[in-house]
């Protein structure tokens, strides 16, 4: 079973597993513990059919029953600084120009040279968005890039 790992920096670490049957699965792990897991279409992987965020004592329940030793090396990982890349949540303000626009109006790697990890919607998380995600008011947009990209990006945000 393949396993692919993400690391989020700022955030944590994503992995991504497809069942055997075709069901993609992603597992977002944040550094300050609770975990977010996504159960996908198999006909299409941007639709997410079951989204849950655990908290940590629900992470250690599941990964009792699961078999925590079998993750427990790839979490070294989550620490990991990269120099000179920065995390931010960026919120998307009511009344700006990227409420009800999609995640690429934003041109946010174009223009800015950050990237759009996820998007945090109230208890929901859209690990690695598309462009076609519609932006919501009081949307948190995970983004990653230079310090002064992520400034760049958060006036955008802004101003539109």
């Amino acid at each position: 079973m393949d396993i692919t790992q993400t690391l989020l920096p700022g955030v944590g670490v994503r992995y991504d597993m497809t069942t055997r049957k075709g069901v993609p699965i992603s597992v977002v792990v944040h550094r300050e513990g609770p975990a977010d897991l996504c159960v996908s279409s198999k006909h299409d992987p941007d639709d997410v059919r079951l989204a849950l965020h655990l908290d940590e004592e629900e992470i250690d329940a599941l990964t009792d029953v699961l078999g925590a030793h079998r993750i427990t090396q790839s979490m070294a990982d989550v620490t990991r600084a990269i120099p000179g890349l920065e995390t931010a949540r960026l919120l998307v303000e009511d009344g700006t120009a990227f409420v009800g626009r999609p995640l690429g109006d934003t041109r946010a790697r174009t223009l800015t040279g950050c990237s759009i990890v996820a998007i945090v919607r109230a208890d929901d998380v859209i690990a690695a968005p598309t462009p076609a995600d519609v932006l919501q008011a009081g949307d948190s947009l995970v983004a990653i890039g230079s310090l002064d990209g992520l400034e760049q990006l958060r006036t955008r945000l802004r101003t539109g």
